[in-house]
């Protein structure tokens, strides 16, 4: 016999966490289910992954301060995660998104057959895929997660000064430390484009940490530009090619 379904509900309206609750109380003859907890966003949600294992996660995903999408994004660099069920209020999200298996969702108000099905399913599919997260993600992160000693943390990208791809790992600086990312510097481009400036083929530094430029002589003898920092004393080389954009992003704050 299966074990009772450990369930998660993450949804910042307490009338739908209630309903949520009546209605696996309702299928538990059919799939057997216990709640684990409730969290009113993606931040309280993830503490409690950490502390209390769940085996399904039914997530909302609008919700304040870290929403559904970002939560299941965070959730697959995490050992042992559950299940992604998403909740929503808004069909387009089912009409773009959602693809030939890869990941459910329950379509508010909730009902109790469908929600049977999801969870019987979600015994099949841990989780959505990284391309079907990122069409449904209408803005970027609020937040990088970092595997460290069997543990995910969360780095606000509001802190992040700059990124450096090293070999297959992609290195955040703040200013208190470095982590490690297993991510694409192209990928993070492209989706913090608006506050990240490419100063070389490896770094990405963000537009409000340029304190200013000096003149640096590469390894050739050849002269080149240096970022500097605002509260680091790193010194990061512009590429010949990006100079332009590097210095447009500046803004005029500085003399170059």
């Amino acid at each position: 016999m299966n074990e009772p379904l450990r369930i998660l509900i993450a949804d910042d309206e307490a009338p739908a966490r209630t309903r949520l609750k009546a209605l696996l109380a309702d299928i538990a003859g059919e799939v057997p289910n216990r709640l684990v907890g409730e969290a009113g966003n993606g931040l309280e949600a993830l503490a409690l992954i950490e502390s209390e294992p769940a085996d399904v996660a039914l997530v909302d995903i609008r919700m304040p301060r870290m929403d559904g999408v970002e939560l299941a994004r965070h959730l697959r660099g995490m050992e042992g995660a559950p299940a992604v069920v998403f909740t929503t209020a808004y069909d387009q999200y089912a009409v773009q998104a959602f693809d030939l298996n890869a990941v459910d969702y329950l379509l508010k108000p909730v009902r109790a057959p469908r929600l049977a099905e999801a969870l019987q399913k979600a015994r099949r599919v841990a989780q959505p895929s990284r391309e079907t997260l990122e069409r449904l993600s209408s803005e970027a992160r609020r937040h990088l997660s970092v595997s460290e000693r069997g543990r995910i943390l969360l780095v606000p990208v509001s802190d992040i000064l700059y990124l450096k791809a090293e070999l297959k790992y992609v290195t955040a600086r703040t200013a208190a430390r470095e982590f490690l990312l297993d991510e694409s510097l192209t990928h993070l481009e492209q989706e913090f484009a608006a506050r990240f400036v490419r100063v070389h083929r490896n770094c990405l530094v963000a537009r409000e940490a340029i304190a200013g430029f000096e003149k640096g002589v590469a390894e050739d003898g050849e002269a080149h530009w240096l970022v500097l920092l605002a509260g680091l004393p790193d010194k990061l080389p512009v590429s010949r090619r990006q100079w332009p954009a590097v210095k447009a992003a500046f803004a005029g704050g500085g003399e170059v």
